[in-house]
């Protein structure tokens, strides 16, 4: 599904990049946890293949479709979800908003159904009593599952996912995990998370660890 030929990033010297030459490929139905020390580029990575920056070398492939001819904007309202560590919610907004706002804007395929929208959150443990509640009135762990339930209500084939469960407290990482897990195998979407937890890497199908610019494969 998606692949990344030559890659490579630096900042202002090509001489030490944070990466080089990599060349890894990433499939539906699965889940990726990529490991690493702060600093080590794995954020970066993930900024690449979700559209959010260039690299400096080499080419990203989704489909074999170049990024470069699919189009960095199109790219990020059609093919890709991001789920960050800070939730990026419409903090204005309800649960319920935040999905149907989502759904209209990457024109989904449930655009506009409030009901699917609903069953969405509520398998996500977000109540009916919490659907129209301001986001900010909500817990670490429920905003969290509402970032995720976004993604799902969206049609992007491709979630990625900057430590997700850095703000979450054990059982509510457990529980995020599984659903990213579910994401991958029922919905048959390629998931990838960058974590510097080991016990959440070990939950994914597949793990890389970035390290001496390159990404090691660890399962």
């Amino acid at each position: 599904m998606l692949r990344t030929e030559g890659l490579g990033y630096w900042y202002q010297d090509k001489e030490q990049p944070l990466f080089q030459d990599i060349n890894l490929e990433f499939e539906e139905g699965q889940s990726y946890a990529i490991l690493g020390h702060s600093g080590t580029g794995k954020t970066t990575f993930l900024s690449l293949i979700a559209g959010l920056d260039k690299p400096r070398e080499g080419d990203i492939f989704l489909n074999d479709r170049s990024l470069k001819q699919i189009g960095l904007t199109n790219y990020r309202r059609h093919d890709v979800a991001i789920v960050f560590q800070a939730y990026n919610l419409f903090n204005y907004m309800s649960p319920l908003n935040n999905l149907l706002t989502a759904m209209a804007i990457t024109n989904a395929r449930h655009a506009g159904d409030r009901g699917y929208a609903q069953r969405v959150l509520n398998d996500l443990g977000i109540g009916d009593e919490l659907l129209t509640r301001n986001v900010q009135r909500l817990s670490g762990g429920q905003q969290q599952r509402v970032a995720i339930a976004r993604t799902m209500c969206c049609d992007a084939k491709l979630v990625v996912a900057d430590e997700p469960t850095g703000n979450l407290d054990e059982d509510n990482t457990k529980e995020v995990i599984d659903q990213f897990q579910r994401i991958a195998h029922d919905q048959q979407k390629c998931v990838i998370i960058v974590t510097h937890e080991p016990d959440v890497a070990a939950r994914c199908d597949h793990q890389y660890r970035l390290e001496n610019k390159q990404f090691v494969q660890l399962d």
